[in-house]
């Protein structure tokens, strides 16, 4: 068994580049949450996370959030059947978002396929508002018939595999605090 240093090392040299430093991840949650502020401002929005990749930017974001607010979280995975995959619901919201105002707090905005899922699956319980505020965006990997779009972006990324700040491989690198390049000979 690797000794946690040895893990770190090896953690460490997988990864190509920092992509996004710390400080510049910092800097835009605390300028996404200080916009988001100003706009939900006397509105007492619930702020959905989808497990797992947002926890990290879940909580800086909501510590910089300086109005009153709630809490919720989503568990969703996608299933493989025989000809098709799709997205299941494994844990639900635990608050009624009827007639409140709803922002959806996402880690990576990529193929675009979970977050239409997620949308699709609050809309339909009738919110005041429903908005997405994403920390990445990668507009390069979008699969056609995708239609929802971020209301609010951190960063447009390249289309590049990139871990680190909630992000994983495998479960793992999600420890980094900042995104980084995953080297292709990590996960090929």
């Amino acid at each position: 068994m690797l000794l946690k240093k040895e893990r770190g090392i090896i953690m460490m040299q997988n990864i190509d580049r920092v992509l996004l430093s710390e400080e510049q991840i910092q800097n835009k949650v605390k300028e996404l949450a200080a916009q988001l502020s100003e706009e939900y401002k006397g509105k007492d929005p619930i702020f959905v996370g989808v497990l797992k990749g947002v926890v990290m930017f879940y909580a800086d974001f909501l510590k910089n959030f300086t109005e009153e607010c709630e809490m919720d979280f989503m568990w969703i995975s996608s299933y493989r059947g025989t000809n098709s995959a799709g997205m299941l619901v494994r844990q639900d919201l635990s608050k009624n978002i009827e007639g409140r105002h709803v922002v959806i707090l996402e880690d990576i905005f990529d193929t675009g396929n979970s977050l239409q899922f997620t949308y699709e699956h609050l809309i339909a319980k009738n919110p005041a508002s429903l908005k997405i505020c994403t920390l990445l965006d990668k507009p390069e990997r979008r699969r056609e018939g995708v239609t929802v779009k971020a209301d609010y972006t951190g960063f447009v990324i390249p289309n590049e595999f990139v871990v680190g700040y909630g992000l994983d491989f495998n479960e793992h690198y999600r420890n980094l605090p900042y995104v980084g390049v995953l080297k292709p000979e990590a996960y090929l």
